[in-house]
């Protein structure tokens, strides 16, 4: 590997640092949080919900495993960059098929190293997530602070029209056996359901189709009454709302479809921003949390069994509390006390804010996907 270059950073709060560059050569403006995964870098980098934002990773060491096609999450690299402390060109892996170097830079994605990564989560955690600039072309202070007050923030962009399907498929492929290292079979069809892509992870499409659950995926600018149509005619069975990037609350064409389907009381599912915008729909405003939830081991306690399933992450808004009053709570983050599962009164509507689908895992939530089809048989 070439000797790394010097990159420059400002956040909004005037710090000013220099790092080294192992990804595109570029500026480029987004919001930062921390992610404390231990493991999947790739699958968060290649992950549509995390558009717009750079990712710093309180791994230590990232880089070591390489990358490889079945491991991506969507057809490419989403965030605007990756910070790590320490980036590791050597790669040893027997599924590998690429460094992480030439991954970042075959998709412009800017990669960040030999930086205080520790500090740099210490400070989102103290004052929350913010805005920062990144160059590897920019290192004045001024400049980059202009570059920074210049540019929109991310509340400000609805990433959904960047990152969503502009025509709709069928998915079909199921799990991957990481046992076998390869896919299985999906199982016989029990019931199709309409899968709307504000920003979908290619696992969770993976475990609805596991669950026998056939799925055909639709842009986000559906039309409620199509919907409405085809499940009145028995086409679907249900509708599934999927993870995505951004604000929730500038999503207002969306909601507008999702009240549709409400009203007309079909089974819905929803994930994250699904999840979100569920409540929005109902009445319930969406708000933003300090730092947001970003990992793969968050404790959320079930609430109708007690038990404690260990999640994966990754929002900066929740659903309030006062959703009580037309939902019950199914599932609480151990970590904040926020909601993370939501059951609605006398509706066939239920949601969770976590990824029962994680990739690489845990996996202690995919029962999910299955009480999704109870649902919809039911």
């Amino acid at each position: 590997m070439a000797a790394l270059q010097n990159l420059y950073i400002y956040l909004e709060n005037g710090t000013y640092l220099q790092a080294k560059s192992f990804g595109a050569d570029k500026t480029e403006v987004g919001e930062i949080v921390f992610n404390t995964s231990m493991t999947g870098y790739q699958e968060i980098m290649s992950d549509p919900s995390y558009a717009g934002q750079f990712v710093t990773f309180t791994m230590p060491e990232i880089g070591n495993v390489g990358v490889n096609d079945q491991d991506m999450e969507s057809t490419k690299a989403h965030a605007k960059g990756m910070i790590v402390r320490k980036y590791q060109p050597r790669y040893s892996n027997f599924r590998a098929e690429d460094s992480l170097e030439a991954f970042l830079k075959k998709h412009d994605v800017m990669g960040i190293c030999e930086i205080d990564t520790r500090y740099l989560t210490k400070m989102l955690r103290a004052e929350g997530a913010m805005m920062m600039v990144a160059s590897t072309q920019i290192s004045d202070k001024k400049e980059l602070k202009k570059v920074l007050q210049n540019s929109p923030r991310i509340e400000d962009v609805n990433y959904i029209e960047q990152v969503s399907t502009k025509e709709p498929y069928v998915h079909s492929s199921s799990t991957y056996n990481g046992t076998k290292f390869e896919y299985d079979m999906p199982p016989p069809q029990q019931a199709k359901i309409a899968v709307i892509d504000f920003g979908i992870k290619r696992n969770i499409l993976n475990e609805i189709v596991a669950a026998g659950i056939g799925v055909e995926v639709l842009p986000n600018d559906f039309i409620a009454e199509d919907l409405i149509e085809k499940y009145n005619n028995k086409l679907i069975d249900g509708v599934f709302l999927s993870n995505g990037p951004g604000d929730p609350l500038v999503l207002k064409k969306e909601q507008e479809q999702i009240k549709k389907l409400i009203a007309a009381k079909v089974p819905m599912f929803g994930i994250c921003l699904g999840h979100q915008l569920l409540s929005i729909s109902h009445g319930y405003d969406t708000f933003k949390l300090k730092f947001g939830h970003h990992g793969g081991n968050h404790p959320v306690r079930n609430e109708k069994t007690g038990l404690v399933e260990i999640t994966a992450q990754n929002h900066n808004y929740n659903v309030p509390d006062s959703i009580v009053e037309i939902a019950e709570v199914t599932h609480k983050n151990l970590f904040d006390g926020t909601i993370e599962g939501l059951k609605y009164k006398d509706e066939p509507i239920f949601s969770v804010q976590h990824h029962p689908e994680a990739s690489p895992g845990p996996k202690e939530s995919r029962y999910i996907f299955n009480e999704f089809l109870t649902l919809i048989k039911r």
